[in-house]
């Protein structure tokens, strides 16, 4: 069978980690491909983090991850590892090793990151869906950017054994596809779930879409209008009242504290090469003020209950999954970190509180994709599968 490095004419796929292991039996998901993440232990291969540094000093997994296992067990193939940033801490997916895979829905743009490859590659065809990682949204901002779906699951709902940790109680599993049915399907595998609860009421998150600006509320509306007509009349709310970044100050904070304790030692003994952007984040993580930690851990907790308290009885938010269209590639670093800003603003939400959110690709911007999000209180994962099935 020809490989995946072949065919690849995107850069999504990984040639210095490659691996590839077959499905299992016939299970829910056979005859379908997937590429995972270049963060999923393979046994019997490095995983390398989007770092060459990272790669020469790691060995060789001795076991595969559990979300990767569930998979296979599914009758689903992995035909290779995809693309990622450095240390998966960007939102770029531009990375100086090893290049910025192509964004296929939006020539001459960023792909997104720091799931880049996966969803450059669902978005170019290569795989049925792929793998990813979100914690301050790395799979939702790549599914707007390269017009595909992405699903950040609730914390904790999917395995992250034997994967490259970030910041812990903000990393999730992710999985991206260019159909909603087969969103689900992984959905429903890598959940063990497979009912759905009803979506009850819809929710507009006014503060997010002024965040984002007309030209992309007025983009999202025919699609809100198709998920009134699901749920019903809309109510506007303001999701933070203090505004939203103040939120992204409290997930900044948060995430860099524990980026930090995972990998401080780390960057520390090995000094390595980072590249632009993950460089100067993690200089700045390095000097944060362990005092603050626990005011921001108080903050995130009163907001975890306001959103709670939002989305009870079978609520969803919608908003718009980024602040814009994917920014073009080799962007001017000042550009890149207000936009960067712009966008966590929105994606800290359901980072903060621990919930499950998916982005759709419903519209268009000056020939580009732009998703719409939905939010659902924790657990709510097949609920909002459902809902963009229905929506499609």
């Amino acid at each position: 069978m020809e490989s995946i490095l072949e065919r690849d004419n995107l850069g999504a796929f990984c040639r210095h980690t490659h691996s590839a292991v077959k499905g299992i039996g016939a299970g829910p998901l056979a005859g379908l491909a997937f590429g995972a993440k270049d963060i999923y232990d393979i046994a019997g291969y490095k995983s390398g983090f989007g770092s060459p540094e990272w790669l020469a000093t790691h060995e060789a997994a001795a076991r595969t991850a559990p979300a990767v296992q569930r998979l296979l067990e599914a009758g689903a193939a992995m035909i290779g590892k995809t693309q990622t940033d450095e240390l998966a801490f960007s939102l770029n997916g531009e990375n100086p090793h090893y290049g910025t895979p192509v964004n296929v829905n939006a020539p001459g743009r960023i792909p997104g990151g720091s799931s880049s490859g996966s969803a450059a590659a669902v978005a170019g065809g290569l795989c049925d869906f792929a793998l990813g990682s979100d914690t301050g949204g790395s799979v939702r901002a790549p599914a707007s950017f390269c017009g595909i779906y992405g699903m950040r699951p609730t914390h904790g709902r999917v395995s992250l054994e034997g994967v490259c940790p970030l910041a812990p109680s903000f990393d999730t599993a992710g999985w991206f596809a260019r159909d909603a049915g087969i969103l689900e399907r992984v959905g429903r595998v890598l959940l063990g779930e497979e009912r759905a609860g009803a979506a009850r009421r819809l929710l507009l998150a006014q503060d997010a879409f002024a965040i984002a600006g007309n030209a992309v509320a007025q983009a999202l509306q025919p699609a809100v209008d198709r998920l009134s007509a699901l749920l019903g009349e809309p109510q506007a709310v303001t999701v933070a009242e203090e505004g939203l970044p103040r939120w992204f100050e409290v997930f900044r904070l948060l995430q860099g504290a524990e980026i930090w304790a995972q990998h401080g030692g780390w960057v520390s003994r090995v000094k390595p090469h980072l590249g632009p952007g993950v460089k100067e984040r993690m200089q700045w993580v390095a000097t944060i003020d362990s005092r603050e930690v626990g005011p921001a851990k108080v903050r995130r907790e009163k907001i975890g209950r306001r959103m709670n308290e939002l989305l009870a009885g079978g609520a969803v938010l919608a908003l718009p999954t980024v602040p814009g269209i994917a920014p073009l590639r080799n962007t001017p670093a000042a550009e890149t970190d207000e936009f960067r800003g712009r966008a966590l603003s929105l994606l800290c939400i359901a980072g903060l509180a621990r919930l499950p959110q998916a982005s759709l690709p419903v519209a268009r911007i000056d020939g580009c994709p732009i998703g719409l999000s939905i939010i659902a209180a924790r657990g709510g994962d097949m609920m909002l599968l459902a809902l963009a099935k229905a929506l499609k």
